[in-house]
């Protein structure tokens, strides 16, 4: 397997690593050293790989950074109970231009893939979520990102690519793969009306920071039908990240960027999770463990995830029916982890985009919703975006 644009972790990281407890992380995962080179990927079902690209951050004024700090900190953390062996793969540096970053980067997420190894992606600027994306037009006909940030980063797509344009860029590149895409904590003042308006008028999902504050489990569903989950650390309020850090006093908290990061692990469908907009500084303690911990999260949920979408077996599930409307909405409820799904109807006449996706994530509260005669949002949108 041809990982040559990978470089070893440091050897300070590896110095400071010997140091740990015999139970810390950083003693019992695999990592690329100069010593032992790439490691054995038998087995692992976890990647970490930091990718230290930020020349198409729209701010970019040469300034580097490593990644040294995060995975001292991440390395010195304890493991839950878990059965995943993880495995550090280093970085990827900057290459002769950012398009051969991006080609280095799609490289090793379709492969990992393909191994059923979910990469964890360390950037960087947000705009390596494009190349994320790419790895994809392989591997699966139909993509859904959920992006968590305060920003929709559409930008203007006929401009090239930068760290708040991507989703343009995501959008209107051949090949079109992207079904769904998701802004999680998105704040009003941080977005002009064209783009609130062209993420209606696309079908697409956004939740306001107010509205996941007040009840953070909401966001479950979505995650839950994630193909990629991108998370732009600037969506974090400054209190809770270090000085260079600080974007906005209003944003996610620890714990809930950290209950974000479980939900996305927990998720079967996620394949690749990305944390970007990293910049450190003098004081970087907080925001490297606050990674650390949003790492770590995920890879709890990954350890505590259960097929439970298998309706084939009538045992496995309940079915409930509403009218909405002279509608009938069917309802689909796991008897293994009660979460619940929403069905889409197949339209045979109209040139349905999602054929292989029937069932929709969704809570409770839509169900009590339908049964009210109010239609859940979130399978109008999807019923909209099948009828395409």
């Amino acid at each position: 397997m041809n990982f040559n644009f990978l470089t070893p972790v440091s050897d300070l990281v590896l110095a400071h690593n010997e140091l740990l407890s015999a139970q810390a992380l950083g003693r019992k995962i695999k990592i690329h050293s100069e010593q032992n080179g790439m490691p054995d990927l038998e087995g692992v079902s976890i990647a970490l790989i930091g990718v230290l690209e930020n020349r198409n951050d729209v701010n970019y004024i040469g300034d580097e950074f490593k990644l040294d700090e995060i995975r001292k900190s991440f390395y010195g953390l304890f493991p839950g109970i878990w059965n995943t062996t993880i495995a550090d793969l280093g970085d990827i540096h900057k290459g002769e231009s950012v398009e051969d970053t991006y080609f280095a980067l799609k490289t090793a997420i379709s492969i990992l893939v393909k191994k059923n190894i979910i990469p964890i992606i360390l950037g960087g600027s947000q705009d390596l979520t494009y190349a994320n994306y790419r790895a994809y037009d392989h591997l699966i006909p139909m993509v859904n990102i959920v992006n968590i940030d305060s920003k929709f980063d559409m930008g203007d797509s006929t401009k090239p690519i930068k760290n708040n344009s991507f989703v343009g860029k995501i959008i209107l590149d051949k090949p079109y793969n992207l079904f769904n895409y998701a802004t999680i904590g998105y704040q009003t003042y941080f977005n002009s009306q064209e783009e609130i308006d062209l993420m209606e008028s696309l079908y697409f999902e956004s939740y306001r920071l107010g509205e996941i504050s007040n009840n953070i489990a909401s966001v479950e569903p979505v995650l839950r039908d994630a193909n990629i989950v991108s998370i732009d650390l600037t969506s974090v309020k400054s209190s809770e990240v270090s000085l260079n850090q600080k974007f906005s006093p209003n944003g996610l908290d620890g714990k809930e960027i950290c209950a974000i990061s479980r939900y996305a692990g927990i998720s079967n469908k996620v394949t690749s999770f990305g944390i970007y907009e990293y910049k450190p500084s003098n004081d970087d303690e907080i925001s490297s463990m606050l990674i650390s911990q949003m790492i770590w999260y995920f890879i709890e949920g990954v350890n505590c995830r259960v097929k439970d979408d298998d309706f084939s077996n009538e045992n496995n599930y309940q079915k409930f029916i509403t009218l909405v409307d002279s509608q009938e909405l069917i309802f689909y409820k796991s008897n293994k982890t009660g979460r619940w799904w929403i069905e889409i109807p197949f339209l045979a006449e109209v040139n349905n985009k999602l054929k292989r996706h029937t069932l929709l994530p969704c809570m409770h509260q839509d169900y009590i919703d339908a049964s009210n005669n109010i239609v859940p949002d979130r399978w109008y949108k999807a019923f909209q975006k099948n009828c395409v």
